[in-house]
């Protein structure tokens, strides 16, 4: 593994710096500091109970957003380090990438994005934004984490530029903070993007399988996956079906970490950036799949959608967490008594109707799983959710149905 940086790695000793200054640590860059301070947020930590696929409740054993984004980590470290460039960063980006998700994940997002669509819409990479540089307050100096230049900017761009509208969370700190959001982020972030894709696209494949939705014999016809479980089956005949998936499965693992290492070399050498900047302005991704292997993902991909992402267990539990949703965010949006202390101080009686909009997204968001369907469960029939029925009568319409 290469200890060296590359000339086009994100140094920490030439970080731009954070918002706030402050002293540097004797023993830890800028970067490690960042990573340090996500680990102990407590947005991190809410990822335990957030859902990947499944919702947490339907069991012990699937990936949250928590395990995701730890494997996730894991991967972007590897491929950081082959690549010469700076393992902090990518891991921050990396452990840091999810904390804007909601309850229910992209399901819950979808479902809050709908009844936010007058007041601004809602984005979960921007959200992730607000977390770290203004919902987490713990610090004295400042609210947000106070997250380095890199970091932020990798947490922002980490899926490309950002161009055309920019969602408000964003643009807001973007004012402030400029993130030059129309260029392509350092190559950590974007080993964190890649490594974002290799783990779901495996891990999902073992938790559907643990699920049911499909069968090994299904998944070992799929591209890739065939030559690894023949591999498996060449070296150890007669494998317990569970030791057989999980052998294949990290092939399966394997060979996409390693086409992503051989791409982004063949990539960074045709390019032959001086230094970060000019990997920032290549006008495209320098970390890649080859267009093989690219294929063969979209073949999984589109699997596990049909398989996994529309099966009707699945399809019925987001018409059932979509509506908890629907239902919280009027329940806030006309009694604000029922937020608790601290974000009930934030609203004053002449609040604008979009800040309050906006604030209920944030509380919103920042549920687990289990706390959404407790709150959904305790406001349901409660006086303030009858207020809320009988203002839907006066008015003819009731807000997100």
């Amino acid at each position: 593994m290469t200890s060296a940086l590359a000339p086009h790695a994100a140094d920490p000793a030439h970080s731009r710096g954070r918002l706030h200054p402050e002293g540097e640590s004797a023993f830890r860059s800028p970067f490690q500091r960042d990573r340090d301070r996500i680990i102990h947020s407590s947005a991190f930590r809410r990822l335990q109970y957030k859902t990947q696929v499944f919702v947490v409740h339907e069991g012990d054993h699937f990936r949250t957003r928590l395990t995701h984004s730890i494997e996730v980590a894991q991967v972007a470290r590897t491929i950081a380090g082959v690549l010469g460039l700076s393992q902090e960063l990518a891991e921050a980006v990396a452990l840091a990438h999810d904390l804007g998700h909601t309850p229910f994940g992209h399901t819950g997002e979808d479902a809050l994005s709908e009844q936010m669509a007058p007041y601004g819409g809602f984005d979960h990479n921007a959200q992730a934004i607000r977390i770290v540089t203004r919902l987490e307050q713990h610090y004295a100096g400042w609210d947000g984490l106070n997250l380095t230049w890199e970091t932020l900017e990798g947490l922002a761009k980490h899926n490309g530029p950002v161009t055309g509208e920019i969602p408000w969370a964003l643009a807001e700190y973007n004012a402030r903070h400029d993130l030059e959001l129309a260029t392509h982020a350092s190559a950590e972030a974007q080993v964190a993007a890649l490594a974002d894709d290799i783990a779901y696209n495996n891990h999902d494949l073992h938790d559907g399988l643990r699920a049911g939705l499909f069968t090994d014999e299904e998944v070992a016809a799929l591209p890739i996956v065939e030559e690894c479980y023949d591999a498996v089956d060449r070296l150890h005949p007669g494998l317990d079906p569970v030791r057989r998936r999980h052998e294949a499965l990290r092939r399966v693992f394997g060979v996409m970490v390693e086409d992503v290492i051989a791409e982004s070399r063949r990539r960074i050498a045709a390019l032959a950036p001086r230094n970060v900047e000019e990997l920032r302005a290549a006008g495209g991704a320098v970390i890649r799949f080859s267009a093989a292997l690219w294929q063969d993902l979209k073949a999984i991909r589109a699997f596990l959608f049909a398989r996994m992402y529309r099966a009707p267990s699945v399809v019925e539990m987001r018409k059932r967490v979509t509506q908890v949703v629907r239902d919280l965010f009027p329940i806030y949006m006309q009694c604000p008594d029922l937020l608790p202390r601290g974000w009930r101080a934030q609203i004053g009686a002449d609040s604008p109707e979009t800040a309050r909009a906006r604030l209920v997204a944030d509380y919103i968001a920042g549920m687990t799983d289990r706390f959404a369907l407790q709150e959904h469960e305790r406001h349901l029939e409660s006086p303030a959710r009858k207020a809320v029925r009988a203002g839907r009568k006066k008015a003819g319409s009731f807000p997100g149905r």
